[in-house]
């Protein structure tokens, strides 16, 4: 034990990180531990290495010239390579036979929100109130029920919401789900450093600023916690990936997955058609015969804006972070020691000063680094893109009521819109100032609504299928 102590010490003294180490004497037995174990876990050669590359720049302007669009299915093309139903019995078959597993993302806390909780514990419903891990879980139980079969949920959370998560889980009698279909597993951190000399920050005496790795941390966490073998011990092949913050995802969509799984595809992702060219949104793009996604900031406005002879955008693919990953392709990626590039972040971080304060940065004053999961797209051999009704699809819950996008309200109406329109298309009338809102577990989508409608009818107050 002492001589690995002596070993972690002496790699943060030879990177110039010995002030780590200033409080130690004053530190108790627990603070010492938490400490040497955050020290333990930092790769300072891997930190070192990305300082020094702060300053290299990519090529943006170059990228988005080369940028054309994605090859994909298309809502309304005429001949696509699949039909939509080999696709939806292709998919439904695979989930009847329990191939399917679903990865939600959920590291996210409310900041932007005004929440101070996990994100995924905010309520969403607009009449039943639900939480969006409820919406989720119900939309997976849907599913289950619709294909008579258990399908696993794998929840990544992050040191600040992997807690709160556990207990929030716990607590709801894990949402309906079976505890043996409930797998909560945390990703990496890495550590937040000084932009101008690289060091560490500190956020206390005994305590290293650490911040989440990133969505595209999941390869590593997936694998070094072992979720990918007890996944494939269980039969699965596929995960359906979402994150948790769209109420509007449809749990282990069989379109989806079907269209997967025709094309062989490695990894697929699904992506709307973008409403003007500089939206902020990720584009999905293909850059010599390899599916990228550029994002809308790194995107050059003459390539966002090109327009082809028909006046459609020509990159229109816009990223809704919805994805199909193949068993095989994480397990080979995380074997390999795949390394997804870091992406990195000026932010304000609080720090320990010298003086032994923590300091609120009034600017940003360090470098946080992230993987992106979508860095997996140029690394598959085969991909897949495929197109979705915005409106049936996606409803990001980001910003804090005033904002213009992405608030909570305009996620409520669109699934309020989405209700209302599935039952007005199987005959029922509903007043203009009725809300309605439709559990997965009453009807999953508008073919099941379409059933359980055996006439005409009217709802004249708000109403909640459950």
């Amino acid at each position: 034990m002492h001589d690995a102590m002596e070993t972690w010490m002496s790699r943060a003294h030879e990177f110039g990180h010995a002030h780590l180490l200033r409080y130690w004497n004053q530190l108790s037995a627990d603070e010492r531990r938490h400490l040497a174990s955050q020290i333990q876990s930092i790769d300072f050669q891997e930190l070192a290495d990305l300082f020094a590359g702060t300053e290299a720049t990519i090529d943006w302007a170059d990228l988005s010239r080369k940028a054309a669009p994605p090859a994909a299915i298309r809502l309304q093309e005429a001949n696509p390579k699949f039909s939509k139903a080999e696709a939806l019995e292709c998919g439904e078959r695979a989930l009847r036979d329990g191939k399917i597993g679903m990865i939600l993302v959920a590291g996210g806390q409310g900041t932007r929100l005004g929440f101070d909780l996990p994100k995924g514990m905010f309520c969403i419903g607009p009449i039943s109130n639900r939480s969006l891990f409820a919406m989720h879980a119900d939309s997976l139980r849907g599913a289950m029920r619709r294909f008579s079969v258990s399908i696993p949920l794998y929840v990544m959370t992050s040191p600040a919401t992997d807690g709160p998560t556990r207990e929030y889980f716990e607590s709801h009698q894990h949402l309906g789900l079976k505890k043996e279909d409930l797998v909560v597993f945390c990703q990496g951190t890495m550590p937040a450093i000084d932009a101008s000399a690289g060091k560490v920050l500190m956020e206390s005496t005994s305590s290293i600023a650490l911040s989440p790795d990133g969505h595209g941390g999941i390869v590593a966490a997936l694998d070094r916690q072992g979720v990918l073998k007890s996944a494939s011990d269980r039969g699965i092949e596929h995960f359906f990936y979402a994150q948790v913050d769209n109420p509007l995802v449809r749990a282990c969509d069989p379109l989806l997955i079907g269209y997967h799984l025709l094309a062989k595809s490695q990894m697929t992702t699904q992506v709307v058609k973008k409403r003007f060219g500089q939206e902020k949104v990720g584009n999905v793009v293909s850059i010599d015969d390899k599916a990228h996604i550029i994002e809308y900031s790194d995107l050059a406005e003459a390539a966002a804006n090109r327009i082809n002879e028909d006046g459609e955008l020509s990159l229109w693919a816009g990223n809704i972070a919805v994805h199909v990953l193949a068993l095989d392709f994480l397990a080979t990626s995380a074997k390999n020691g795949v390394g997804l590039p870091f992406h990195r972040a000026k932010k304000a971080v609080p720090f320990l000063n010298e003086r032994g304060v923590v300091e609120k940065a009034l600017a940003p004053n360090a470098i946080k680094f992230e993987r992106f999961v979508f860095d997996l797209l140029p690394l598959a051999d085969r991909t897949m893109v495929v197109e979705g009704d915005a409106a049936e699809v996606f409803a990001p819950v980001k910003n804090a009521e005033g904002a213009p996008t992405d608030t909570p309200s305009a996620a409520r109406n669109a699934i309020l819109a989405q209700h209302r329109r599935w039952l007005e298309e199987a005959g029922v009338s509903v007043s203009p100032t009725v809300k309605v809102e439709i559990n997965p577990n009453w009807a999953l989508d508008e073919e099941e609504v379409r059933m359980r409608i055996q006439k005409p009818s009217s709802i004249l107050v708000d109403t909640y299928f459950a």
